[in-house]
């Protein structure tokens, strides 16, 4: 069932169309990632679904309701990318603060103790560091009790470990049974994560699949990368149709190709009694299937 309805929604400022014609539809209790490069459309995108924007024209169902209907403000839990917190509020104040904006909200105790904040309470938002600031956020996010979450590029900016660890959050919150609309610009982030992902581009939507699905839009090939352990003749590899170009890098063999490239060549290689050392697999990607639907490739993969 589609907690989320998005009908041909676009949003324009002044010149620049911001969203162009964008339809997509989020089910119950999955991870929906809205995938892009900086500028394409998502957060105005989420803005529209979450009620802070009006587009200028389709239609958004939430919940089956209008996105300002003040009954989906404690269904609807919002955390977008430039969200700030007063300096000197403490964990405590702020989520004392939060908790008092619903009419039943979530045990904001037991909410900082699950999110690991609970020996934070006493602590100012400017003394948080970034993953601390980013938990707070998701738990802010999710003090009404709510059935649906956006979180808006949570981990910019954020160190390696302290993006996994958000990673453990935003996958724990879909356990308590809250859909989540995630937004992000991290191809590893969204193959992790979603269950599907809507890729947007120029302020359009440009694919919507699993991120295997996209993957295997890339159509990108093969390549086997190994060390032969006895003298190997090319032409034993050359003649299988999966196998486009061999080539030599010293004493490596590089084998290019499609479908079940793996498999052909090392069947090959064990009618010959040679081992395949140091062997390396490289398939496509999502960054791959995002560089060929959008012609961009991402910086932060750079």
């Amino acid at each position: 069932m589609a907690v989320i309805e998005v009908s041909n929604l676009s949003k324009r400022y002044g010149d620049t169309v911001a969203v162009r014609d964008v339809s997509l539809a989020v089910e119950d209790g999955e991870i929906f990632g809205i995938l892009g490069p900086n500028g394409a459309g998502k957060t105005t995108t989420v803005e529209c679904v979450a009620g802070l924007r009006a587009p200028d024209s389709g239609t958004i169902r939430v919940l089956g309701r209008a996105p300002r209907d003040p009954q989906l403000r404690a269904l609807v839990g919002v955390q977008l990318q430039e969200s700030q917190l007063q300096e000197k509020l403490t964990v405590r104040e702020a989520l004392e603060l939060y908790s008092a904006f619903y009419p039943a909200p979530a045990d904001w105790r037991v909410l900082a103790d699950e999110l690991g904040l609970g020996d934070k309470l006493g602590t100012a938002y400017a003394k948080l560091s970034g993953g601390q600031k980013q938990r707070l956020s998701i738990a802010l996010a999710l003090i009404g009790d709510p059935r649906i979450a956006v979180l808006d590029e949570l981990t910019t900016g954020l160190d390696p470990q302290a993006r996994r660890d958000t990673w453990d959050l935003i996958e724990s919150v879909r356990g308590r049974g809250v859909t989540v609309v995630l937004v992000t610009h991290f191809m590893e982030e969204a193959e992790r994560l979603c269950d599907r992902i809507a890729v947007i581009d120029k302020g359009a939507v440009v694919a919507l699949d699993t991120p295997a699905g996209l993957v295997s839009r890339a159509a990108v090939e093969q390549t086997i990368r190994f060390r032969p352990s006895a003298p190997l003749d090319d032409a034993l590899l050359t003649v299988l149709p999966e196998v486009r170009e061999v080539k030599r890098r010293g004493d490596r063999v590089e084998v290019i190709g499609s479908g079940n490239l793996l498999h052909a060549v090392s069947s090959v290689l064990a009618v010959h009694q040679i081992v395949a050392v140091d062997l390396r697999l490289e398939q496509a990607s999502l960054d791959d299937a995002f560089v060929r639907l959008t012609g961009n490739r991402n910086q932060e993969q750079l």
